[in-house]
């Protein structure tokens, strides 16, 4: 149900708010590691080595999804906080009738342009053509997608976590069984991991938006009917939307690039890599996420005009990661060969030595880089897009250009992985020091 985040204490608020976001993205990146892991186990290191590489190339479409579903969120949440429901409701239709827009044209350029992407990767030879495949298919389902994280951005909007959660559990245990079902019995090989995500994200996507039509005929609103567009919420929804999709857009051509250097190195380090990133995603997925709910929280106070309501949202946010980082830098730093093996059941030496080398070298620095994604939830869900974007592509520059540059040392594929802390040290620093300059005051 709706929920408004303006009242309550704040941290209580947050953990009621963000708990079921967790446990949103943690079924959300199953999708991904459940594909990687029926492609390495039931497959091959090949298969896996071909949807990894894949993955970075989808990552650029995830990143207009991630914009449509913020440019949504931060809009709907001011207006929800506000109590403006009749401009509330036109934020929404406008924010689909964009996300359609934008979903048209990606998958015409996904369709076009996606072999000669894998060219550009440096794609090996022998997982070209699973690439391609497991590529083609996932392009045809870009429209749930869209849409489901236009509706998840909704929900989140109007305080309410827990539906897409539920959603989200019901469709990602599906997934795992129909790659199994797919992969196994009906021996599909990686067009079976594909289908099998684009099946389960298509009954997501249906689902979300039949509860998404019915929340919001629920809410009165006296007089006339609401608009279906309206240009000026649309500017306001882009100008946050482009930000937040040139930083994702940013990013994912930053990965794509470590990712030729990667490749360069053979299909075993490409497998390991896989591996470790997936597994890397899903904590930084898991605080990006986090700190998006973060930016709900902000956007609605904003709304209300409850600005001192931030400092102790952030400090509660700083909190609740930083309790997840335990676990998993624990669990990564020590027994990250579990979680390779997990993958591929017989990996090679050079598979298995570059994915546990990834997870620790990464893992003791999730406690600077989770504090970067609270202070960006607080900078975006205030309208702060300028030092939002200073800080995160200070990181991304930083990252490709020492992996690129570490990478042709002595300390070869190990170097790529060591530009990581560095950027995320700075780009910490940075979010910060801008979070501070803005509400010092309050």
């Amino acid at each position: 149900m709706n929920r408004d985040l303006t009242v309550g204490k704040p941290a209580t608020v947050l953990w009621k708010f963000c708990l079921p976001l967790f446990g949103s993205i943690i079924f959300q990146q199953l999708y991904n590691i459940a594909d990687s892991w029926v492609a390495g186990r039931f497959i091959g290191e090949g298969a896996l080595a071909a949807v990894g590489n894949s993955y970075e190339i989808t990552l650029i479409f995830i990143a207009f999804a991630f914009g449509c579903n913020m440019g949504c969120s931060v809009i709907v949440s001011q207006l929800f906080g506000a109590r403006d429901y009749r401009k509330m409701k036109t934020a929404v239709s406008t924010a689909m009738l964009l996300t359609f827009a934008v979903c048209a044209l990606l998958m015409v350029f996904g369709l076009l342009f996606s072999d000669r992407l894998l060219t550009l990767l440096r794609t090996p030879p022998e997982v070209l053509a699973d690439s391609a495949l497991y590529l083609d298919i996932y392009i045809w389902g870009l429209p749930f997608m869209f849409f489901y994280n236009v509706a998840t951005g909704t929900f989140s909007a109007l305080g309410d976590s827990k539906t897409p959660f539920i959603f989200l559990a019901l469709s990602s245990t599906a997934n795992i069984l129909m790659d199994i079902l797919f992969v196994t019995a009906f021996r599909m090989g990686v067009s079976g991991v594909a289908w099998a995500t684009f099946l389960c994200q298509g009954i997501s996507c249906a689902l979300a938006l039949t509860v998404i039509a019915r929340r919001m005929k629920a809410i009165p609103v006296p007089g006339k009917k609401p608009e279906v567009f309206s240009l000026p919420l649309l500017r306001k929804i882009l100008a946050i939307a482009i930000p937040s999709t040139l930083q994702q857009s940013f990013i994912s051509v930053g990965n794509l690039i470590i990712q030729s250097v990667i490749n360069a190195f053979g299909a075993g380090v490409m497998a390991g890599y896989s591996a470790s990133v997936k597994m890397n995603n899903l904590v930084i997925t898991s605080f990006t996420t986090l700190g998006n709910g973060i930016s709900n929280y902000t956007a609605q106070n904003i709304g209300a005009g409850k600005r001192e309501r931030i400092r102790e949202g952030f400090k509660a946010g700083i909190r609740m990661v930083w309790m997840l980082c335990i676990p998993f830098t624990v669990l990564y730093f020590f027994f990250g060969h579990i979680f390779i093996r997990f993958f591929v059941d017989h990996p090679s030496d050079i598979a298995l030595q570059t994915g546990v080398t990834f997870l620790r070298i990464l893992s003791p620095f999730y406690f600077v880089v989770s504090a970067k994604l609270v202070a960006d939830g607080i900078l975006r869900g205030s309208g702060m897009m300028r030092q939002f974007m200073i800080a995160t592509f200070t990181d991304l520059i930083l990252r490709v250009t020492l992996a690129i540059l570490f990478s042709r040392t002595a300390l070869g594929s190990t170097g790529i992985w060591c530009a990581w802390p560095i950027g995320w040290a700075v780009a910490t620093v940075l979010s910060l020091l801008f979070y501070r300059r803005a509400f010092r005051n309050t």
